[in-house]
């Protein structure tokens, strides 16, 4: 195994610091493409498959520069829940399954080298995991610059084979560094029951792509400085007042994570083989107890479905995160106006934040309802995750409470470029919906009536109709 990730290690590096003719510019400007026979020269012992018709090769390179110190980013990558909490959009079921060794300094991991399994992932239910087994292994080099590589073991259920794959991490001055990523594959043909949209998605460089990688470690980067930055929020003393505070800040954005957390693993993981098929709507019900103090204890109801639009990614997001519009898509909504009582900026310009928003609904019968919403976005994707949430707990994490004991059902948006033009800017929108919704307080209710079943699938049709009709296109 050592002597497998030596040589992955030296693979990696001359990958990522080689340029042509080893990678020359892609067709479609995405990125540098893999020069298949400049690879073959240059690896003669490569790591890997002889090339086969059943076999499909993905490589690609990105890098970008983060507000991170180089010993944080390599602890993100080799302790496995910061990994998957950090990348938890594109990873799940993440394990260490065997350390081999804890390195020569154990806190630094350099020379560290660990067994491991993740299942790779869009966000949504409808294109199928890549599951992989293999070895991490990462190295200090004489030049200062840290290296984490990834490269698959022989494994009957491992339906991608990661050729050696990860990141070179240079220190530079005043915090900052430089992350080079590379990510080669071989994956078994998945398109098996995957719609010709997603198809479409997975062969536009979008996803599973060193810039989707490096693009979601900016966007945390920036999340972290937000938790040092003064947020001028005035609120009355009688709501959720003083979140300026840095326990405050950390305490909404914990939940926030956990919010996203729980969108990306209970909407976006809903297996096929354990849900009922409505109308391309996949439901499944899931019991939760007391003793997952993150949700609220009975039966709840995951829904998830997908649609096309053809308005560009940027417009979509815009559009779903704006507390003006939001009235003509919510159902909690429903004629409510919308005010944000705390935000709390994630990134540069692009929208990224953490909000509280109560919509009030003093001119109706219906009581007012307290949303906690992130939104975030990237080059590559953007989501918009909200659940309702109780006005006592949220002053409770405002003081320092623990965040991960507040129940949250999230729902949201993942949107992706349909992969039509060059990304956000252009093209149409491919979008992953999804609710979760408590149907009822007690577990031993049994069986789910059906009427809750219809009423979820309505609701998630009605939202999107309201979609269509707010950019004033006619649904296909």
């Amino acid at each position: 195994m050592f002597n497998l990730a030596f040589e992955a290690m030296e693979e990696l590096i001359k990958m990522a610091q080689t340029g042509e003719p080893l990678w020359i510019t892609s067709l479609d400007g995405s990125g540098p493409a893999l020069n298949e026979d400049e690879y073959v020269k240059a690896f003669p012992n490569r790591i890997g498959s002889e090339p086969n018709a059943l076999i499909k090769r993905e490589a690609s390179r990105g890098n970008t520069v983060v507000m991170m110190k180089r010993n944080s980013l390599v602890e993100i990558l080799m302790d496995v829940n910061q990994w998957s909490t950090v990348f938890v959009s594109m990873v799940s079921n993440p394990l260490t399954l065997e350390i081999i060794s804890k390195g020569e300094e154990e806190e630094s991991y350099n020379g560290a080298l660990q067994v491991m399994t993740a299942e790779y992932q869009v966000p949504t239910p409808f294109v199928p995991t890549r599951e992989s087994y293999f070895l991490r292994y990462c190295k200090k080099h004489e030049d200062g610059t840290w290296a984490v590589v990834d490269v698959s073991l022989e494994s009957p259920i491992s339906r991608c084979h990661r050729r050696p794959s990860g990141c070179l991490i240079q220190e530079m001055t005043s915090g900052y560094s430089k992350v080079t990523w590379v990510e080669h594959v071989e994956v078994q043909e998945l398109d098996e029951g995957v719609d010709d949209l997603y198809k479409q998605l997975l062969s536009s460089g979008h996803v599973f792509v060193a810039k989707h990688w490096v693009a979601t470690l900016d966007r945390h980067s920036e999340r972290l400085a937000s938790i040092l930055m003064t947020t001028n929020i005035n609120l009355p003393d009688s709501d959720v007042s003083a979140m300026t505070s840095e326990d405050g800040r950390k305490g909404m954005l914990k939940l926030a994570e956990r919010m996203m957390a729980s969108f990306c693993t209970g909407v976006c993981s809903i297996s096929t083989s354990q849900c009922l098929v409505i109308d391309n709507v996949r439901v499944t019900v899931q019991k939760s107890t007391v003793d997952d103090p993150g949700k609220p204890s009975g039966l709840v109801l995951c829904a998830a479905t997908f649609f096309h639009i053809p308005v560009t990614p940027k417009r979509v997001y815009d559009f779903l995160r704006d507390k003006n519009s939001r009235s003509e898509w919510d159902i909690l909504s429903n004629g409510a106006s919308v005010e944000e009582m705390a935000r709390i900026a994630t990134g540069r310009g692009t929208g990224n934040g953490v909000s509280l928003l109560r919509l009030d609904h003093s001119n109706s019968s219906q009581t007012n309802i307290l949303v906690l919403e992130e939104t975030c976005s990237d080059r590559t994707s953007s989501f918009i995750v909200y659940a309702p949430v109780d006005m006592a707990e949220m002053k409770t994490v405002r003081d320092g409470g623990d965040p991960y004991k507040m129940p949250l059902l999230p729902s949201g948006f993942a949107i992706f470029s349909d992969g039509s033009s060059g990304g956000s800017d252009g093209g149409g929108s491919l979008i992953t919906i999804g609710f979760q919704i408590l149907v009822s307080s007690l577990v031993s209710s049994g069986e789910c009536h059906f009427n809750s079943i219809a009423n979820i699938n309505n609701l998630i049709e009605s939202t999107i109709e309201k979609i269509f009709e707010g950019f004033h296109v006619k649904r296909g």
